[in-house]
């Protein structure tokens, strides 16, 4: 018989779930905010309707259960057979009916949970491959629905905000960032991440590493960006508000490097 609760006793990995599914709460409230008609309008990302951010929430948590299933089983199952099939599935799922794209949404998030419900405490730790090619625990996915949720919640644009998004979870966003930037090939310098409203203000350097006052400087050109911890989040993943941060040196903020 499936669990009825969580099987998985680890706290740190309880803690990510409730956070994970606080993302989706926050995400579903805000879609059920919007009449139909209203799904039509473009989205915070560039090139997409609110209906393209739905159908590509929905479909992410289906390729998510792929990835848990995968851990479960030991059969290997993608998120997606090719970056050229995911791109489709969004469109077309972005033509739905509006009934059907929100069903989408709601009962593919439901799957996802119960499959990470009763996925056995081993399992976590089986290896599975993400879109972008990394190989990474099961218990990884948990990390990649949380980003997925929280910031698509913001880029539906009828209210939600980075600033109103949990502080832990913000400077997750941050480290996430911080550690996407570190793995750029080239090693060109990128930007160092300082938020100012935090009881130590520390620095995200781009290997991920937080320094504090007095330790290792940014490596080479690197511009230190300073701000409240919310905006930079909200810069650095693409999502604007450049006027609300500063630079170390009074240079104008630059545009952020590719997160995802």
């Amino acid at each position: 018989m499936p669990a009825r609760t969580d099987r998985t006793t680890d706290p740190d990995l309880r803690s990510a779930l409730l956070l994970a599914r606080r993302g989706q709460a926050y995400f579903s409230r805000k879609l059920n905010e919007l009449g139909n008609d209203e799904l039509d309008v473009p989205s915070l990302v560039p090139g997409w309707t609110r209906r393209h951010v739905v159908a590509h929430v929905g479909l992410n948590a289906r390729a998510l259960t792929r990835l848990t299933e995968w851990a479960a089983t030991g059969v290997e199952t993608p998120m997606y057979a090719s970056r050229e099939e995911r791109d489709a599935e969004i469109a077309y799922g972005a033509t739905l009916p509006a009934r059907a794209l929100r069903s989408l949404s709601a009962h593919a998030a439901v799957h996802l949970d119960v499959e990470w419900r009763d996925l056995p405490p081993a399992a976590w730790a089986a290896l599975v491959r993400t879109a972008l090619g990394r190989t990474v625990p099961a218990s990884e996915t948990v990390w990649m629905r949380t980003r997925e949720v929280w910031v698509h919640a913001v880029d539906l644009d009828n209210g939600a905000s980075f600033r109103q998004l949990p502080p832990e979870l913000v400077d997750a966003l941050l480290a996430d960032v911080a550690r996407m930037w570190g793995a750029r090939p080239g090693g060109e310098p990128v930007p160092v991440l300082e938020p100012t409203d935090r009881p130590r203000p520390a620095a995200q350097s781009a290997a991920g590493a937080v320094a504090g006052a007095g330790a290792q400087a940014p490596v080479g050109d690197a511009v230190r960006v300073r701000g409240r911890a919310a905006d930079l989040a909200r810069w650095a993943t693409g999502r604007g508000g450049a006027a609300l941060l500063t630079t170390a040196d009074g240079s104008p903020v630059p545009s952020p490097p590719r997160w995802l």
